[in-house]
């Protein structure tokens, strides 16, 4: 093994290179930021991980122009993504949960302009192919210097200090042994849920419940008789077995629940057929893992000049789409926060917000996780026992709001965050199944047709953006203000009635990542304190 003792000056670094690790590289890009970006791995993960991108994280992406791009490796718009739920495959299902197609919601979207339907809708596609995808990009970008097949090591012990002007971490290329020595600005570690940065910086896990162990096959079958009650995306089995479709053709993952963590030294695909209560044929089984389920955030995203990401500040069960989405949300946060920074526009306080704002994220999503794992649990355990279909399935048809919940992805607000405007008065409410419009500080900004029929969304500048809807630009002095403090601003005046309908403000800040920053009727006379505030200064 041989050391490079040069520091390689860097503004980021990142480590890992999965989804959460490329997407963040490619918002930095997205802002002008170089980074380096570190990833263990020379080819995309094997075994999927994750096959649901929500509506909100591909509006995000949409932002990084990846999301067509997306859509077309992923699944046709034109498969659903019900849930069947079965006792056994040798009779009709218990219950469906019947969720849309991308296709389907796009038709009921196209007469709604209310600011309560999203720009884009959700897309399956597998988390391998997702990781090669925005890898791909990463790796072509020229802003992004992504080094496949390196691994983290070890950091300075003044990491943690706020005062470093830096942090020099050790990084090893695995192939030679040579192990580097860069010297970044800021550190992330995106680098799953066993993340060695994590581990490095001591930053523990608030654990919700107690974890479980299951063993996935990843396998090919093209047997009919996994369609014999039609298609579904997710097929949830009484006796310990979750089977997802994979690619809506013959690619399949089976999930066991296993009693402990003993080792497990059945055929798993035996097994499968058995708690399927089905003889189907495989075709080919790719790749067979075992993996340990928890919810638990980290008790802290930050450690002086370093932070974590997706997977590594936060646990989720696969079901329910909430892991890999709460991760690419992670991303953009940070990454147009840690780009403001390096770029002088941005105040100390602006990185301090990132743990304020998506840590309560994470906790709530990790509780609604826990809501639709537990009706996995009851289900099981009360078919095993003997309750009738008749129970069972009104019981199901009670939750099957559990999938209609775009609330949950489209919702969330930054309530207490120290770098939004807040402002008194009653707050709207939140609703689950439905979007609800409003450009209450901390939220999403709502997302309208223009007459043009051009989205507002993609209006938007890549900074700050100041809509003026007030028809007498009545916010060109705030931009000025703006511009006279090198803050980034794109002022947007809009003649739009369904947008002023909807928008509620006549002047409204928003943010690089959609959400609203400040909004009023007027210029405020302590503008530089809006500012200020908004840039964490």
């Amino acid at each position: 093994m041989t050391t490079q003792q040069a520091p390689v000056d860097t503004p980021v670094l990142v480590v890992g290179g999965g989804p959460v690790g490329a997407v963040l590289a490619l918002e930095l890009a997205h802002h002008g930021v170089p980074c380096v970006l570190v990833e263990r791995a020379t080819t995309p993960s094997r075994h999927p991980k994750m096959d649901y991108v929500n509506g909100r994280s591909m509006e995000l992406l949409r932002r990084l122009g990846v999301a067509a791009m997306i859509r077309a490796r992923g699944i046709s718009a034109d498969h659903r993504a019900n849930f069947l739920w079965s006792r056994s495959f040798a009779e009709a299902p218990v219950h469906v949960w019947d969720h849309p197609s991308v296709t389907e919601l796009t038709q009921r979207y196209a007469d709604r302009n209310d600011g309560s339907v999203p720009v884009e809708t959700y897309q399956r596609v597998q988390g391998s192919l997702l990781e090669d995808l925005v890898r791909g990009q990463a790796r072509e970008h020229p802003l992004v210097d992504l080094r496949e097949g390196w691994s983290f090591v070890d950091l300075d012990d003044a990491a943690d200090d706020e005062a470093a002007d830096a942090v020099v971490v050790t990084v090893e290329e695995l192939a030679t042994g040579t192990r580097h020595r860069i010297r970044a600005g800021y550190l992330v570690g995106c680098d799953g849920a066993n993340s060695a940065v994590r581990r490095r910086l001591d930053i523990g896990v608030d654990a919700a419940g107690p974890s479980t162990h299951h063993c996935s096959v990843y396998f090919r079958s093209a047997d009919p008789l996994l369609r014999r009650h039609g298609r579904a995306f997710v097929t949830v089995a009484a006796h310990g077995l979750t089977l997802v479709s994979r690619d809506e053709q013959d690619t399949w993952t089976g999930s066991l629940l296993l009693p402990d963590a003993e080792p497990f030294t059945a055929d798993p695909v035996a097994v499968m057929r058995e708690r399927l209560g089905a003889d189907f044929a495989v075709d080919e089984v790719l790749s067979v893992a075992r993996w340990t389920g928890q919810l638990a955030v980290a008790t802290a995203y930050r450690r002086g000049r370093v932070f974590l990401a997706g997977d590594s500040a936060h646990h989720f069960y696969p079901t329910g789409g909430h892991g890999a989405n709460t991760g690419l949300a992670d991303a953009v946060d940070l990454g147009w926060k840690l780009a403001a920074t390096v770029s002088g526009w941005g105040g100390p306080g602006l990185l301090d917000s990132y743990e304020a704002e998506r840590r309560p994220v994470a906790t709530f999503n990790a509780e609604m996780c826990a809501n639709l794992m537990e009706v996995w649990r009851r289900f099981g355990r009360m078919a095993r026992a003997g309750v009738s279909r008749e129970h069972l399935a009104g019981f199901l048809a009670q939750e099957a709001h559990q999938a209609d919940n775009v609330g949950i992805h489209f919702g969330y607000r930054y309530d207490t965050s120290p770098i939004v405007c807040h402002e008194p008065g009653p707050v709207p409410s939140w609703e689950w199944r439905r979007i609800v419009p409003t450009t209450w500080p901390g939220g999403r900004a709502p997302s309208l047709r223009l007459a043009d029929g051009s989205h507002l969304h993609d209006r938007l500048g890549r900074e700050l953006t100041l809509v003026d809807l007030s028809g007498t630009n009545a916010g060109e002095r705030m931009a000025k203000e703006a511009e006279r403090q090198a803050i980034p601003v794109t002022y947007l005046p809009i003649d739009d009635p369904a947008v002023r309908a909807c928008w509620e403000r006549d002047l409204v800040l928003v943010r690089p990542d959609h959400h609203v920053a400040w909004r009023g009727d007027s210029v405020p006379d302590g503008l530089p304190a809006v500012f200020d505030r908004v840039c964490g200064h």
